[in-house]
């Protein structure tokens, strides 16, 4: 196949609004400060407690208002109390998937196929420790994977 074949793919760059401050009583969310997205994860959430229903509208407003449409969310389906198939959010449809992954993560899509990785802090989380894994989650250079970044010294870069 010539390289004339091949389609072009775009990098996959987040828009400008991500870089936007959330505003007060929003979801508590954290993404990656340049369009690079060159990091492990792309930002970082913190939700109130372990209820997916409670907590996944907020989440996928303030995401779709800053990178576009959420079609699909990965979850850990042991961090959650119950994980329904799909919720119909801001009159869409976002499909939820359960796996046993552990790894403090969410997987989340938007449009056909373009995922974001964010780091999940569980609720109990202490909010120094909590802040300061969503710090390092969204810095360009960061290559630690989001279970480390969930027990390492808050006080460490």
């Amino acid at each position: 196949m010539a390289e004339s074949d091949t389609p072009h793919q775009p990098p996959l760059l987040l828009p400008d609004a991500a870089q936007q401050g959330a505003p007060p009583a929003t979801a508590p969310l954290r993404l990656q400060t340049t369009q690079s997205r060159e990091g492990l994860l792309d930002g970082a959430w913190w939700p109130r407690s372990h209820s997916i229903t409670a907590e996944l509208p907020a989440l996928i407003t303030e995401l779709t208002s800053r990178i576009g449409p959420i079609t699909r969310v990965g979850l850990d389906s042991d961090a959650w109390e119950a994980l329904p198939t799909r919720l119909i959010i801001d009159d869409r449809v976002v499909h939820l998937d359960a796996h046993e992954i552990g790894d403090g993560t969410a997987l989340v899509t938007r449009g056909n196929g373009d995922y974001f990785v964010l780091l999940v802090v569980p609720p109990e989380s202490e909010p120094v420790a909590a802040r300061a894994a969503m710090a390092r989650a969204v810095r360009d250079d960061n290559i630690t994977e989001a279970a480390q970044l969930l027990v390492a010294n808050p006080d460490e870069p």
